[in-house]
């Protein structure tokens, strides 16, 4: 009989917000696979329990080398419990590969469900919450992280991105940059903490602000793309934002398709645009 991998969601800020159920795994336990293991000691102090198994470290350093030992522990009946530094594991955060290897081996999987930085940030950012995407972090690279913010130019759900403080004014200034100064969003540091703050407005006047730098744990929630005007979709202009995506370096092929899913039209119309334009010289 295999055993059982619980994901056990952990507070993002407040010890205080830990699930009741936490506590319990911890304690009855077999092994505990942990990002941090001085932050766990913290954590299980805090909830005044003692760990009721072996304490093993589980890091992106080590994340794909232990999985397969660990695949191994729950294979032989073993209880295990993940936990990351916050929120829930594997949401950009180590468990990913170790949920696809104990799924692969017919092991249950289960968790405790806790406190998450995306769905805190959405209630708390005043910006629509009926639809979003998660993005995680963008790449660290100038070029990469333009060329996956052009990918989400388009989309018209509400965005949630992770973003580390120092890159913070980078990041804002290259939303700003694709999505437009204009566009509405909020900065959620330290969420639930006791410096807690929510900053929100338009890119541009958060860029200026993170300039002088921030500090703590960020999510950056961003108002989708407002439906497109049809009034500004000639053929003229379904052509310049294709010569705009091709000179960043993207194929016609991808710019075109790109471009007709963020107009609402047919990649053939974006095509035909495109010729046109290339027959009259403009």
């Amino acid at each position: 009989m295999t055993g059982t991998l619980v994901l056990a969601g952990t507070p993002i800020g407040d010890p205080a917000d830990a699930p009741p159920r936490l506590a319990a795994e911890l304690a009855r336990a077999d092994v505990i696979a942990a990002e941090d293991t001085r932050r766990l000691r913290r954590l299980t102090q805090a909830l005044g329990v003692e760990p009721g198994g072996k304490v093993v470290s589980y890091f992106e350093g080590n994340e794909s080398a232990r999985t397969p030992e660990l695949t191994e522990t729950l294979a032989g009946g073993a209880r295990v419990v993940l936990v990351t530094d916050a929120g829930m594991p594997s949401v950009s955060d180590p468990g990913y590969r170790l949920v696809a290897a104990a799924v692969e081996r017919g092991v249950r999987v289960t968790a405790v469900p806790g406190p998450s930085a995306v769905l805190t940030a959405l209630a708390v950012s005043g910006l629509p919450v009926d639809r979003f995407c998660f993005e995680g972090f963008l790449p660290r690279k100038q070029g990469e992280r333009l060329s996956r913010l052009r990918e989400a130019a388009g989309e018209r759900r509400t965005l949630v991105y992770f973003e580390s403080p120092h890159r913070l004014d980078a990041t804002l200034a290259a939303m700003a940059e694709v999505f437009g100064g204009a566009r509405e969003a909020a900065v959620c540091r330290e969420l639930t903490k006791t410096y807690e703050e929510v900053k929100r407005g338009p890119l541009k006047e958060l860029a200026l602000w993170a300039a002088d730098g921030v500090r703590g744990e960020i999510t950056v929630v961003v108002h989708g793309a407002a439906p497109p005007d049809p009034g500004e979709l000639d053929a003229g202009e379904l052509a310049r934002r294709v010569a705009v995506r091709e000179e960043a370096g993207e194929r016609r092929k991808e710019a075109i398709a790109a471009v007709a899913q963020e107009a609402g039209v047919p990649k053939r119309e974006v095509f035909d645009a495109v010729v046109a334009g290339k027959n009259t010289g403009s």
